[in-house]
């Protein structure tokens, strides 16, 4: 079966926590342009595009390869926005022009050491295993039985019964890093989700490349990793 596949990084003008965050210099050229040309690097695009509302993210995003099919609507540019809104209306558009893709992957451009390689292992998963889509995850740094509530007198509770053993005595758990996403677009459309219970396949990456950007803090973090590796 022949594949088309459609890279959509999503990078929108506002952002609360870190502003401008798309395009801060980040080890010596702008955050979005690291997974622009980690997308470009895996070869596996059809077409590479960035999906924005913003006019100097567009222009930033063409001087690193990506394409800019259209402006993103205001009424899916704002805070409540989800993903799965912006590959369902990035589709829709394809569509609309006649041309319509296998697949298509989310890349966020909040997560810049995920590499090209990462992104082409990550197809060979989704082809190997014949899955509807594959979801890059990394170890989870502290076992999820260590996890407590606090009341509102900080009183801790367990939400789990084991919680007192050591690290190395409870079994690995995974969690989403938010790097790679790719699904089966029919699967998208039909039913607005990207994992599925049966049929998601998880490509794991080191938690050093899986560093998600979402405050200055992180900025930082991701900054010394890239500088001193």
């Amino acid at each position: 079966m022949d594949h088309k596949i459609l890279a959509v990084i999503p990078a929108r003008g506002g952002s609360k926590r870190l502003p401008r965050k798309n395009i801060l210099p980040f080890a010596g050229k702008p955050l979005i342009a690291w997974t622009i040309e980690s997308a470009i690097n895996s070869g596996i695009f059809d077409k590479i595009i960035v999906n924005t509302d913003d006019d100097e993210i567009a222009t930033t995003a063409l001087k690193y390869g990506a394409e800019i099919p259209f402006i993103r609507p205001q009424e899916i540019a704002v805070d409540t926005s989800s993903s799965i809104d912006v590959l369902i209306h990035t589709i829709q558009w394809y569509k609309a022009n006649d041309i319509e893709f296998t697949h298509v992957a989310l890349l966020q451009p909040t997560s810049p050491l995920r590499s090209g390689i990462d992104i082409f292992n990550a197809w060979d998963l989704i082809i190997e295993k014949g899955a509807v889509s594959v979801i890059s995850v990394c170890e989870v740094e502290h076992p999820i039985q260590w996890t407590y509530n606090l009341d509102a007198c900080g009183v801790m509770s367990s939400l789990f019964k084991d919680s007192d053993k050591r690290s190395q005595d409870y079994q690995k758990n995974y969690r989403l890093n938010g790097a790679i996403y790719i699904v089966n677009t029919n699967f998208l459309l039909e039913h607005r989700k990207i994992l599925t219970s049966n049929d998601s396949v998880g490509y794991l990456m080191n938690r050093e490349a899986s560093v998600d950007i979402d405050d200055r803090l992180d900025f930082k973090f991701a900054e010394f990793i890239i500088e001193n590796s």
